[in-house]
């Protein structure tokens, strides 16, 4: 009896020791990241902004067939995130008239200069700069009619929280567009199906898609609306 009892013991400790040795080898599951908030980006461009103005683009980008799927008609209030030289803000501003109002929103203080500048120089009242940050525009809230991010997604360090932080700014009907083309985030570019997923994150979906950009099936054009 005794002996019966001893071997049960003994048993009892050796399963003991072989669970805590299982659990000790297990690997401690690693954090999980949300997809799309750290992805890799392409450095933001610092270099001459004029580049941006070169000839032929309005033809190439099909801006103006931009601006009527955006809904971009007189009086109304467009941000233009990512202006850079002003390339695209300039073209809004004689859309939109003194009756409206663009937003030139960049993260490059010199880029601000630039197309504060521009549009002193070519007497667009309607212009006004704003200083984004990486994760915020810092758009006025219920303001604006349109945006446009114009090759620039790629670059947008915290994609989630800016269009998320977007949505505050956007009035009732409001289109976000995206002109971008395929890329893996750091060649200066991000591929379609990345955007629409942070997108949906941010509490987006996809209205329209258009490939004319410039023809070459790269480039690709998102149009965007909030979820109610």
């Amino acid at each position: 009896m005794i002996f019966k009892r001893c071997v049960l013991i003994l048993a009892l400790l050796f399963s003991c020791q072989t669970v805590s040795h299982v659990s000790a080898q297990e690997p401690t599951q690693a954090p999980v990241t949300a997809p799309g908030e750290h992805r890799k980006t392409s450095e933001p461009y610092a270099g001459d902004l004029s580049i941006f103005d070169s000839p032929g683009r309005d033809e190439r980008l099909q801006i103006n067939r931009v601006m009527d799927i955006l809904g971009i008609t007189p009086g109304k209030t467009v941000a233009d995130i990512g202006a850079g030289s002003g390339w695209f803000t300039v073209r809004a501003a004689r859309r939109v008239g003194e009756g409206g109002t663009v937003y030139a929103v960049d993260i490059n203080p010199e880029a601000i200069r630039y197309v504060d500048a521009r549009a002193r120089r070519e007497k667009l009242r309607s212009v006004k700069t704003i200083l984004g940050r990486a994760d915020d525009p810092l758009l006025p809230a219920g303001a604006v009619d349109a945006v446009l991010l114009l090759k620039t997604y790629h670059e947008v360090a915290e994609p989630v929280a800016l269009l998320r932080n977007l949505r505050a700014a956007l009035r009732s009907g409001a289109k976000v567009g995206i002109i971008d083309r395929n890329g893996n985030g750091e060649d200066h570019g991000v591929g379609r199906d990345v955007v629409l997923h942070e997108a949906t994150q941010a509490g987006y979906r996809l209205l329209e898609q258009y490939d004319f950009v410039k023809g070459d099936r790269m480039d690709y054009f998102l149009v965007l609306i909030p979820e109610q």
